[in-house]
C-alpha cells in the first residue's frame, strides 16, 4: 500500500473493483461471498439499483447546500424516520461517532438544565461507541483507548446486561443524567442481552429522569428484524437513538433521534455538521427505506436469520471449541474457546469476508437480501472453518 495513506488500519491483502448484490469481486477478478456488509453498512447489498439511481439523479441535481438553508430531503427523510420509529426530531450528521457525539452532548446540556455542573453519563463494559474523544471516553473497551490519555471526563462504565450493577451506579453517581448502551453489543461480540433488559432500563431511566439512550449504529435500519432492535420491546421508545451505517448503504450519514425529555434541549447554535444531511447522503438514505418497505426486507431478515441460526447450531453445537453461537436477526456471533482472528484470512482466501471481534467471536453482518443459497454458502463455509480450525488447533495441543 502506498505511504501516503496513514497506516491506521490492519488491512486485508486485497483490493476489491466491483460488487454487486452480496458479491465483491477484486481487481483480480476474484469473487468473494460479502458475509459482513462492510460493517453493517451495506444492508441492502452492493450497488442496489434503486440506492444507485436516487444518487445519481441527485448528483445530477443537487449535491449541496448549506443547514444555513432548509433542505426538503432532509425535512422528508426526518418525517419519515420519526414516523418509522416513534422519535420526534432528528439531527443529521455523518457518522456514527458524530451520531453519538450529539447525544452526548445533549445529555450534558439536560443535566446542565437541571443545574447538575458534572454531568455523568453512564455506559457499558464492552461497548462501543466511535473513536472521536467522547466516544472514545465512552467506549467500555480499554485497549482502544490506550494511547489517547487523558479520556473525556463524565462517564461511569458498569456491566452490562446487569439491571442491578445500573440501579447501583445510579445512587451512587447522583450527577447521572444519562445510561447510553447498545441494544446489542456489536463489537463487543454479538452480546444479546435478556429479554427484559431493555424494558428494565426504560424503567429505571424514566423512575430516576435519566435520558435513555440507545446506539443503534450497528442493530438499527432492519439489522435485525425490526427497523430499529427496541422495536422488539412493545412499547419502548427511548429519550435518545442513534443511527448511520445501513442508513445510507455506503453513503455517509449519520442521525440522532430525540423524543420525550430530550426533545428541544438543542437549539440553534448549539451544535452543527457542515455536510450532515445534504441532499445526496439523504436521497440516499430515503431510497434505502423505501426499498425496505417495498421488498419486504424485514420479514425476510426474520425468517432467514432463524434458518441460518438452526443450521449454525446444527453444524457446530457441541463440537469442543465452540463455547456459544448467538444471533439477533442478520447479527450472528460464534465465540470459541480460544482467539480465532487468523480465521479472518483464511476465510479471505475461501473467497468470504468475514470479521472477528472480542478476539475469539465470528461476527457475520450479512446483507439483508442474501438468497437461501447464499445464506447456506455462508454457514457450511464458516462451520468448515470453524471446524478444521480447532481441529488443528488439538492437534497442536496434543503435540
Amino acid at each position: 500500500m502506498t505511504e501516503s495513506v496513514m497506516p491506521t488500519y490492519g488491512r486485508l491483502d486485497v483490493t476489491f473493483s466491483e460488487g454487486k448484490g452480496a458479491w465483491l469481486t477484486d481487481t483480480d477478478g476474484k469473487r468473494y461471498l460479502d458475509a459482513l456488509s462492510g460493517i453493517a453498512v451495506c444492508n441492502l447489498g452492493h450497488c442496489h439499483p434503486a440506492v444507485t439511481r436516487a444518487i445519481q439523479h441527485q448528483a445530477e441535481t443537487l449535491v449541496h447546500t448549506s443547514n444555513m438553508y432548509h433542505i426538503a430531503l432532509q425535512e422528508k427523510l426526518a418525517d419519515k424516520l420519526t414516523a418509522l420509529s416513534g422519535m420526534e426530531q432528528v439531527f443529521f450528521s455523518n457518522s456514527g461517532a458524530e451520531a453519538n457525539e450529539a447525544a452526548i452532548k445533549i445529555a450534558r446540556k439536560y443535566g446542565h438544565s437541571k443545574g447538575i455542573d458534572k454531568p455523568v453519563v453512564i455506559v457499558m463494559d464492552g461497548s462501543f461507541h466511535g473513536r472521536t474523544m467522547a466516544t472514545l471516553s465512552a467506549t467500555g473497551n480499554a485497549k482502544v483507548q490506550v494511547g489517547f490519555d487523558p479520556l473525556v471526563p463524565g462517564f461511569v462504565r458498569v456491566p452490562y446486561n446487569d439491571l442491578d450493577a445500573l440501579r447501583m451506579a445510579i445512587g451512587h453517581w447522583p450527577e447521572a443524567v444519562a445510561v447510553l448502551l447498545e441494544p446489542v453489543q456489536g463489537e463487543g461480540g454479538i452480546k444479546i442481552p435478556d429479554a427484559e433488559y431493555l424494558a428494565g432500563v426504560r424503567a429505571i431511566c424514566t423512575q430516576r429522569k435519566l435520558l435513555m439512550m440507545l446506539d443503534e449504529v450497528q442493530t438499527g435500519i432492519a439489522r435485525t428484524g425490526k427497523w430499529f432492535a427496541y422495536q422488539h420491546n412493545d412499547g419502548l421508545i427511548p429519550d435518545v437513538m442513534t443511527l448511520a451505517k445501513g442508513l445510507g448503504n455506503g453513503m455517509p450519514i449519520g442521525a440522532c433521534l430525540v423524543a420525550g425529555s430530550a426533545v428541544g434541549i438543542l437549539q440553534a447554535g448549539n451544535h452543527g455538521s457542515t455536510f450532515g444531511g445534504n441532499p445526496l447522503a439523504c436521497s440516499a438514505a430515503l431510497s434505502v427505506l423505501d426499498t425496505i418497505e417495498q421488498e419486504g426486507v424485514l420479514g425476510h431478515v426474520n425468517d432467514l436469520g432463524k434458518q441460518m441460526l438452526t443450521a449454525f447450531q446444527k453444524q457446530l453445537v457441541g463440537k469442543p471449541g465452540v463455547k456459544d453461537i448467538r444471533a439477533h436477526g442478520f447479527m450472528l456471533g460464534i465465540e470459541l474457546t480460544m482467539p480465532c482472528a487468523e480465521l479472518v484470512k483464511k476465510a479471505l482466501a475461501d473467497g468470504l469476508l468475514i470479521n472477528v471481534t472480542a478476539d475469539s467471536v465470528i461476527r457475520l453482518l450479512p446483507p439483508l437480501i442474501i438468497n437461501s443459497e447464499e445464506a447456506s454458502m455462508i454457514v457450511e463455509k464458516v462451520s468448515k472453518l470453524v471446524l478444521d480450525f480447532l481441529s488443528s488447533q488439538q492437534v497442536e495441543s496434543v503435540a
